[in-house]
């Protein structure tokens, strides 16, 4: 059983956690010259497939003008592409066609440091570090459905 000590430990150290990598995602979109929500919704689209643009915006958290404002700036700068659903000629769809050329690049010392981590960590150690992970994504995508929009009040 952990003390409220070492809980209030390990909630700074998670936290801390959570900070860098909100930091090096911002820092990423900036030397990609993108907004953070570009590169997030890019990533999301890489992820996920081509969606509708209702779909992006809910897993992006915007309403309608600020995610048809984003589609249209990811599509100006080449990175996606409006097309008609193959199921609904009515609907579009948006897909992923490209990323910005240097995000491998700047991506690629955090991706090394992270490699060299996790290289330090046996085969069982991986196991639940990424059970983790996976069980820990589908948590705040729950949670956050769950989650006011600022004109709500929490129960």
């Amino acid at each position: 059983m952990s003390t409220p000590r070492e809980q209030s430990d390990a909630s700074q150290t998670y936290r801390r956690y959570l900070s860098a990598v909100m930091l090096h995602g911002h820092a990423t979109a900036k030397a990609c010259d993108l907004g953070a929500t570009d590169l997030y919704a890019l990533n999301i689209l890489e992820l996920a497939g081509p969606m509708t643009p209702g779909e992006l915006g809910t897993r992006t958290g915007l309403t309608t003008g600020p995610t048809t404002r984003l589609i249209d700036r990811l599509e100006a700068a080449g990175y996606v592409r409006r097309a008609p659903d193959p199921n609904d000629r009515r609907k579009v769809i948006v897909e992923p066609i490209g990323k910005p050329a240097q995000l491998d690049q700047v991506m690629a010392p955090a991706r090394q440091k992270i490699g060299k981590i996790l290289a330090g960590y046996s085969d069982e150690q991986l196991r639940v570090l990424f059970d983790y992970f996976a069980r820990a994504t589908q948590a705040y995508q729950e949670a956050a459905e769950h989650i006011p929009d600022g004109d709500q009040q929490m129960p």
